[in-house]
């Protein structure tokens, strides 16, 4: 096996547009989950919000891409809307059953034949990122070094996915070191001690669903352009589960805990699936225990395993505190 190669290709995907579109969507989920303690699982569902605001503005109605975000952005508020009024002043259970119920409804709509006009069905939307690119700067050529090497499209999408990245921290940072923010951890610790301060639980509640619904809808523009489509099945619950394990092995509640977090997940799946394959094809590994198309599953089911062992001896993450994890569930 070439050694240098694999390292090579764990270390290019530090900045993999998979990483970026994950690192977007667990900072959204640490909103929701590591600062006020709402259990989403449905951040699929915002992703969407905002590829499919930005594919149907932009292909369908024929809107400038600034246009597209907007109404991205606008879709992913109005769904934090329509999720919480009813779920906000219940359990928190009730939340996760609507969100990850959502997500899935969403998708089979999208996905659906009688929705063909407006989502695509099954066959998504494609050709909506011309303008995008029409935007960009660089002339065509490559750009950087060793394993973080792009063609100017590659780079142009990275560093829109960086700055709205940055964007969001610095969003997040200056709400959960003010007064808002700490009311937010307040209510993950102990709402009925916040509530007899007079606080307002719910609209603290619903503008922290707001916010992260928002960012995952950054993470949704970055995918949809980075492909220049958009499909319904990119929007499974898987993805929210995966943005769900990146957040806690960084830890949740922390700034950089979603950052680590993706790029420890998709630099270990990387390497996994490039050490695999290369030990089948070498027959290091024989092929009655394993062959190439089963590497796909194995390398999932491996870093399950590592997540057990950390949720085991570090559950609070690598960057979390214990502390944070300890939610007011009700």
């Amino acid at each position: 096996m070439d050694f240098a190669s694999i390292i090579d290709q764990g270390l290019g995907n530090i900045l993999g547009i998979d990483t970026l579109v994950f690192v977007l969507a667990a900072i959204g989920l640490n909103m929701h989950f590591g600062y006020t303690g709402l259990l989403n699982f449905g951040q699929a569902a915002f992703v969407a919000m905002g590829a499919y605001g930005v594919g149907i503005s932009v292909t369908y109605l024929d809107a400038p891409l600034w246009v597209g975000f907007l109404v991205g952005i606008g879709a992913a508020t109005v769904l934090a809307l329509l999720l919480g009024i009813p779920t906000l002043r219940l359990r928190a259970d009730y939340l996760a059953i609507a969100t990850i119920a959502t997500a899935e409804i969403f998708r089979f709509v999208a996905r659906s034949s009688t929705a063909d006009e407006i989502t695509g069905g099954s066959n998504g939307i494609n050709g909506m990122a011309r303008e995008f690119y029409a935007l960009n700067p660089f002339p065509p050529d490559t750009y950087g070094f060793g394993p973080w090497t792009y063609s100017e499209r590659g780079l142009w999408i990275r560093l829109f996915a960086l700055f709205l990245i940055a964007l969001s921290l610095v969003v997040v940072t200056l709400l959960v070191r003010s007064p808002w923010g700490r009311v937010l951890k307040g209510i993950r610790e102990d709402e009925d001690a916040v509530r007899s301060l007079g606080k307002n639980i719910f609209a603290y509640k619903m503008q922290a669903l707001v916010l992260g619904g928002v960012i995952g809808a950054f993470a949704g523009f970055v995918l949809s352009l980075s492909r220049g489509s958009v499909q319904p099945d990119n929007y499974a619950t898987q993805l929210t589960f995966l943005a769900y394990t990146a957040l806690l092995l960084g830890g949740a509640a922390r700034i950089w805990g979603p950052v680590l977090g993706a790029v420890i997940l998709w630099v270990t799946l990387s390497l996994t699936d490039t050490i695999l394959r290369g030990a089948v094809s070498a027959e290091i590994i024989p092929t009655w225990l394993m062959d190439g198309v089963q590497v796909g599953q194995v390398r999932f089911i491996l870093v399950g395993l590592a997540l057990m062992l950390l949720m085991a001896f570090r559950p609070q993450g690598i960057l979390g505190d214990r502390r944070e994890l300890v939610l007011d569930a009700r």
